[in-house]
């Protein structure tokens, strides 16, 4: 049978901040378990193969980092386990799990930069990277093989270099790669500068996925935050509306304002302004459904009280409570009521209350007395 290829790495569902369907967690957490059980049986063969070799220490900090960077993983998906509860996790806590998914991890080293789904992308690179050392170790491959090896690399971390320091850097392993490569045509010994290359080029890309991974992220995020304001931005005119038509309608509204979201500004450019600025969007977005309830339900109730007045008027009809005099001067004291503008809920309340009970059925009483 032909063994199956490597887990692909899980595509993170939803954003941070919102709570994620629980099928896309469902299929997301299914795939992160797979992804770890399958990065952690390589990293086993590799931390094997490389204690193999003639100089493992070559790779020991290399291994490390790895193990560091997936026990981080593990870490946080444990968590994420633990939130999601077998399939109970409510609205709260699937946003919960969003922050966890693309907030950062707490673990140390490199870890700490980087969020769940950048942390799988640099593990899985830093697994190639250990892949393509061992593979062209001094003791299985020649200096040709591994300049071969070491031109690679620097192509991808050129492509990869996004700022002119970045630029600037890969030059220089650029020109040192070129002149290794010229010593070793006429001959010379390049044992050491080949290997002290090979660990900076490691090390350069490595570093330069982590800046490329953060800055997409940074663009995702700042994305969904300018797509957040936008939408509570939208909803503020209906929100003036609401407060305005209440404060006409009912007597003694609610006391609150809308907050102006245009006084947060733009978004601003960095990662930990960015979640700043998201924080504050929530809070804005909180006070707003504060805002709409506390000026919808003196709203509500009053239409609700409309219904149920009719509704007992119609009960009335039907058992003939409407005949009495006084069943009909309820109902108008009570229509009176939740009719006037601006209307006191509290009265009108009280009014449909005492209609209610002057349209309630008599029960029918037999003679006093009497016997069968």
């Amino acid at each position: 049978m032909t063994p199956a290829g490597p887990v692909d790495p899980p595509r993170a569902p939803g954003r941070l901040g919102e709570a994620i369907p629980a099928a896309d967690l469902l299929t997301y957490l299914a795939a992160l378990e797979r992804w770890a059980a399958d990065r952690r049986s390589e990293l086993d063969r590799l931390d094997s193969a490389s204690r193999q070799t003639d100089k493992p220490e070559a790779f020991t900090s290399d291994v490390v980092l790895a193990m560091t960077m997936w026990q981080a993983i593990r870490g946080r998906l444990d968590r994420l386990v633990e939130i999601w509860d077998s399939g109970r996790a409510d609205a709260v806590a699937r946003e919960q799990m969003s922050q966890l998914i693309w907030g950062r991890l707490d673990a140390g080293r490199a870890s700490a930069l980087v969020s769940l789904v950048e942390a799988v992308t640099l593990c899985d690179a830093m697994l190639d990277q250990l892949r393509d050392r061992l593979a062209f170790d001094p003791g299985a491959a020649d200096e040709a093989a591994r300049l071969r090896a070491v031109r690679a690399a620097v192509v991808r971390c050129e492509d990869l270099a996004a700022d002119g320091d970045a630029q600037a850097h890969v030059a220089a392993l650029r020109a040192r790669e070129q002149g290794i490569s010229a010593q070793a045509a006429r001959g010379a010994d390049v044992t050491g500068p080949l290997g002290e290359l090979e660990v900076d080029v490691a090390t350069t890309e490595r570093d330069l996925i982590v800046d490329a991974s953060q800055r997409r992220t940074l663009a995702r995020q700042r994305s969904d935050a300018a797509a957040l304001r936008d939408s509570l931005e939208e909803r503020e005119p209906t929100l003036h509306s609401l407060a305005d038509r209440c404060r006409r309608e009912i007597v003694d509204p609610p006391n609150l304002a809308v907050p102006d979201v245009s006084r947060l500004g733009d978004v601003p450019p960095t990662r930990t302004e960015v979640d700043a600025f998201v924080e504050r969007l929530r809070t804005v977005q909180r006070a707003f459904d504060a805002v709409a309830d506390a000026y919808g339900r003196p709203l509500r109730e009053r239409a609700e009280l409309r219904y149920r007045l009719e509704r007992l008027r119609g009960a009335a009809d039907a058992n003939g409570r409407s005949a009495s005099l006084t069943v009909r001067s309820g109902y108008d004291e009570a229509r009176d009521a939740v009719e006037r503008t601006p209307c006191d809920i509290v009265l009108a309340r009280f009014y449909v209350e005492q209609y209610e009970f002057l349209t309630r059925d008599v029960p029918a009483h037999g003679p006093k007395g009497a016997t069968r």
